[in-house]
């Protein structure tokens, strides 16, 4: 059996097991899918310093997924939070939804458009558009939803994202939709049908990526920027 834990960087359980079920729908047989949540603030991941915050509860679980012998990991936060320091410390493969989401998009459309929340999370969008090459190809969009606002479900964000990705096919080119938050998988079906075109939940997206990873025994590569931290402190060892 393989083990691919879903890392949460935000405190909220009911969005922990969304993410969990989002994960389980497209694991392949063999797989078992586990999922941790930070067990200290931020009860979302919305600005700069939620990142930092996010970014260490993120490692803590890795290292907790480590000993636990995890053998990938899907990071369930839109732009990817913690995800250089996880691939430090983490044996198997580590993946961003973020990073998946962007790369699966680019498979099946030319052109296409995140939509993430609430507007001042486009920045963090926007780092792994840039990091990836995808500007040219990629519009990142926003509506003025807080995560908080989805914690127990997606359905009342529903016509939001439905109206602004119906903006995106008229004005973006856009030929595909990203949803850009962990707690959307919600949406993806019923925006489909909606639509018409692909639409892409990145915990799905990069759940498979860890899966295909695994299965040709591809992991992070130390040679220079993911070496082995050596003699760098733990969060266990920080936090006590």
């Amino acid at each position: 059996m393989t083990e691919v834990r879903v890392l949460n960087p935000n405190t909220s359980q009911p969005m922990t097991d969304a993410v969990a079920a989002a994960a389980r729908a497209v694991a392949r047989p063999g797989t078992t899918v586990t999922a941790s949540c930070s067990t200290t603030a931020p009860a979302s991941v919305e600005t700069a310093v939620d990142e930092v915050f996010g970014a260490a509860g993120v490692l803590a679980q890795v290292e907790r997924g480590e000993a636990d012998g995890v053998d990938g990991y899907v990071i369930a936060c839109f732009g990817d939070t913690g995800i250089d320091a996880a691939r430090e410390r983490a044996a198997g493969p580590v993946v961003g939804m973020t990073e998946a989401a962007l790369q699966s998009a680019a498979l099946v459309a030319h052109r296409f458009t995140v939509i993430t929340m609430p507007p001042r999370t486009i920045a963090m969008t926007d780092r792994v558009v840039r990091a990836l090459g995808l500007g040219h190809r990629c519009t990142v969009r926003a509506v003025d939803v807080a995560v908080a606002d989805i914690e127990s479900g997606a359905g009342p964000a529903y016509a939001a994202f439905a109206e602004e990705a119906r903006t995106a096919l008229a004005t973006d080119g856009a030929e595909a939709v990203v949803l850009g938050c962990a707690g959307l998988t919600g949406l993806v079906s019923a925006l489909r049908a909606s639509l018409g075109v692909p639409v892409i939940d990145g915990v799905a997206a990069a759940t498979v990526a860890v899966e295909g990873l695994l299965a040709q025994g591809i992991t992070t590569s130390r040679a220079g920027t993911f070496a082995e931290p050596v003699g760098s402190a733990t969060t266990r060892e920080v936090w006590g």
